[in-house]
């Protein structure tokens, strides 16, 4: 019976040596030389054994390794002088290099996560001669895709918990005229707009929330509401038509 396992790929010998470090949870300012050297002489010989390329960077510092080693098994020479500097420390270039190399990961790492995010958003540049004619001929879909709002509406949906079996009440029919009405009614009694969430409580049913979704999307087609988000992944915010007029007047920059 064989046995494959595979190694961890290292961009270099400082990738290598931090991993063992980060592994071992060790105090990157108090490596204890001889048994990382040992861990990483293991890992070099794995690594000839599954005929990975052993570059000549990764035995240089399988030298500088041993060398630090050799040097921290003598015995220090006593002091002349009180005053006299304690002699430097043969692990300390090493440190420095790799806090370096850390610092230039971590940085590497973020601006990968950054990209990775920055992937997902797509921009739509628009040229406006005043935010006021903009509002006054904009689709009410302009500032959201209708994507979002059905992400919106499934999270909606799925924080709704399953209905339990129990003796079944009849309900009176809700109809989208009746919550478009109730939407409308819930704006005027809102400054600054009604958040998309504020319409699906938690105790509605699953019925309840699609007719109010459909009133939203009928509200929007009418031109009575305006669906806004102020950056991608915030959330998504409604205005009455009119208020979103009024405040791209009031909030209009001229170049």
């Amino acid at each position: 019976m064989s046995y494959n396992f595979k190694l961890q790929v290292f961009e270099g010998p400082l990738d290598l040596l931090l991993h063992l470090i980060q592994k071992q949870e060790i105090d990157i300012y108090d490596i204890p030389v001889a048994e990382i050297t040992d861990q990483y002489l293991s890992h070099l010989w794995a690594m000839e054994q599954l005929d990975l390329e052993v570059t000549s960077e990764f035995l240089v510092m399988a030298a500088t390794l041993l060398s630090i080693k050799a040097k921290m098994l003598l015995p220090k020479p006593p002091l002349q002088d009180e005053n006299a500097e304690e002699t430097i420390d043969p692990r300390e270039e090493l440190v420095l290099r790799l806090l370096e190399y850390k610092r230039y990961k971590e940085a590497a790492e973020k601006f990968r996560q950054m990209e990775k995010e920055q992937s997902r958003v797509f921009f739509r540049p628009i040229d406006l001669d005043n935010l006021s004619k903009y509002y006054s001929s904009v689709n009410p879909l302009e500032e959201v895709h209708l994507q979002d709002l059905l992400d919106y509406f499934q999270q909606a949906v799925s924080r709704t918990p399953a209905p339990e079996p129990v003796h079944e009440i009849p309900q009176e029919e809700i109809t989208v005229s009746q919550q478009m009405n109730l939407i409308m009614d819930s704006l005027n009694f809102r400054q600054g707009g009604l958040k998309f969430f504020d319409l699906f409580p938690p105790s509605a049913g699953r019925g309840w929330i699609v007719v109010t979704f459909l009133a939203l999307l009928e509200l929007m087609r009418l031109r009575k509401v305006l669906v806004y988000q102020q950056k991608v992944f915030s959330e998504i915010i409604i205005f009455p038509y009119s208020e979103a007029l009024r405040e791209g007047e009031d909030s209009a920059v001229c170049p």
